[in-house]
């Protein structure tokens, strides 16, 4: 055998380098050594299947595996659980189940490497189904189980679960461990368990930056401001995580003046402290009052991110101002936001919105790269715009790439598009059974009311009735509503006022379900009903109030 071939040193420099360039120069001079009978030994091997995932792409791990193979080094355990991790974090999980399996007797460092691959590619039901094998095995978690454990436990907001994880914790006698108890923290905060989470805080004896920011995260995320606000100015250093948790908590459940004056005295305030304020005037339709903020971030140079102009599109999209969604889609280029797939599928939407259809489509061809939220927003942008033909052409167009995976809101524009136009109506219903049965998704109130509109154009209002009882919908008002519309449109007096009988019984006296029942009796000329439906309205103070509409160019 040839002296064995080592290159340890600048192995170590790919490894802790993490760029590709250096991987590949590396790479092909082990392959030219190679070549030339050198050999490589058991840790060049494991330090090189580690670095080979800064290479981003699987071809170089599969070298080094077939390498592995007719090496001989298969039997190898540190070796096989370096394959492991670097097939999980690339998203290759059958190739790092295949290799999980061939390990013999795998450690505990060969189970981590497998659930911290799914945790890190969100399979987070698959991470807990391999803790919970690990949990039946010899072995015990450590300090990396627990970790990748809390995390998909927070994910999955599985209290029950997380308290059980909690309990192994303190069994192993880990619980005061800075890393494991922010992940238990932010668990209990993801759960919304706040008492337990700041428990947990007050129980860790050497606090670092990371826990008193998973403390004020907890909290603030849900909504006791005052105790995320005492937390921030008990934290000895604070940094800009944590008055951006706080600031982003205050704009979305408290006073904006109140956010405005933390961020006022905020040390090094970044983009993030200013998007949260913007997107919270946004959330409350204070469009103008966030137009005035986004102005004042431009005058102090405060750098914009793609995040704040995507917050800032929504409120050209809501004044439904083509004039104003101009002005930022030339900020957007100036700045090089504007091909990036957030800012691009916000741009589509405020287009749209502006009836600027054929806009919105040359910037949603021109994307380099479309997530499901750009395809969404073309797909409600025709819907918005009544094209529904075009909402299934695009939606077959979605389907025939087979890239990205249709959601409950791909569906909900989808059968609200069909049910626009009569013609398009067995289509929704093919959709609605495709959902269900190929995708697996349960419909939503506001998806099962689109359905109902849907029936009622095909004038089938039983069928309407029947899906709210079967899918337990009895207790929602916006279904019955839409069964209401639906009862309109085919005449079906009985069942129109069974409906606006459920709707007064659940959400009082709306001037919409007296209006609308008055309409379908009109329709069937039962006029001495109309005139007692209007009589009921005036004696209990109901007033129809006048529609507006506003544009602007």
């Amino acid at each position: 055998m040839r002296r064995c071939f080592l290159l340890h040193a600048s192995i170590e420099v790919v490894h802790t380098a993490k760029r590709f360039t250096h991987f590949r120069s590396l790479f092909g001079d082990i392959l030219l050594k190679h070549n030339s009978g050198d050999l490589l030994d058991a840790y060049s091997l494991v330090q090189l299947i580690s670095a080979s995932i800064y290479s981003t792409s699987v071809r170089c791990a599969q070298q080094l595996h077939s390498y592995v193979l007719k090496s001989g080094f298969q039997s190898n355990i540190f070796i096989s659980t370096s394959l492991v991790n670097v097939y999980a974090k690339l998203g290759h999980h059958n190739d790092a189940d295949d290799m999980f399996d061939e390990i013999p007797h795998p450690n505990i460092v060969s189970w981590n490497s497998l659930i911290s691959g799914y945790v890190q590619l969100g399979d987070y039901l698959k991470a807990i189904g391999l803790v919970l094998k690990l949990g039946r095995s010899s072995l015990r978690p450590d300090t990396f189980t627990f970790t990748a454990a809390l995390t998909a436990c927070a994910q999955l907001s599985f209290s029950n679960l997380g308290r059980s994880v909690h309990c192994a914790i303190i069994t192993a006698g880990v619980e005061l461990n800075s890393i494991v108890g922010n992940c238990l923290i932010d668990m209990y905060g993801k759960c919304g368990y706040v008492e337990d989470a700041i428990q947990v805080f007050r129980g860790i004896e050497n606090k670092d930056v990371i826990s008193w920011n998973s403390a004020i995260g907890a909290v603030a995320r849900n909504q006791c401001i005052n105790v995320a606000v005492d937390l921030l100015l008990q934290m000895p250093d604070p940094d800009a995580i944590s008055y951006n948790e706080v600031i982003a908590s205050i704009a979305r459940f408290g006073d904006m003046e109140d956010a405005r004056r933390i961020l006022s005295n905020m040390p090094n305030a970044n983009s993030s402290s200013w998007n949260s304020i913007i997107a919270g005037y946004i959330r409350r339709n204070r469009v103008p009052e966030a137009l005035e903020f986004f102005r004042e971030m431009h005058a102090q140079d405060v750098v914009e991110d793609q995040f704040t102009f995507s917050s800032i599109l929504k409120g050209a999209a809501i004044l439904s101002s083509l004039r104003c969604g101009l002005l930022l889609h030339c900020c957007t280029i100036k700045s090089g936001f504007d091909s990036c797939v957030v800012v691009g599928s916000a741009l589509i939407d405020m287009y749209t919105k502006c009836a600027e259809v054929k806009a919105a489509e040359t910037i949603f061809v021109s994307l380099p790269r479309r997530n499901l939220v750009s395809w969404n927003a073309m797909l409600s942008g025709y819907a918005h715009n009544g094209k529904p033909k075009e909402v299934v052409r695009l939606f077959e167009q979605l389907k025939a790439e087979r890239v990205l995976i249709p959601d409950e809101i791909t569906f909900t524009i989808l059968i609200s598009a069909c049910a626009q136009d009569s013609h398009l109506s067995n289509e929704g219903i093919r959709y609605f059974e495709s959902m269900i049965d190929d995708y697996r998704i349960t419909p939503s109130p506001e998806l099962c009311s689109s359905m109902i509109d849907l029936l009622g154009q095909k004038g089938d209002t039983e069928t309407a009735e029947k899906m709210i009882h079967d899918m337990g919908l009895d207790s929602c008002g916006s279904v019955w509503r839409a069964l209401l519309g639906a009862c309109k449109a085919r005449g079906d007096v009985q069942l129109a006022e069974v409906a606006a009988s459920k709707l007064i019984e659940l959400e009082g006296d709306e001037e919409f379900v007296y209006v609308l029942l008055s309409n379908v009796y009109a329709s069937e000329q039962r006029w001495v009903d109309v005139g007692r439906v209007r009589a009921v309205m005036r004696e209990r103070g109901v007033r129809k109030r006048a529609g507006c509409s506003r544009v602007e160019r």
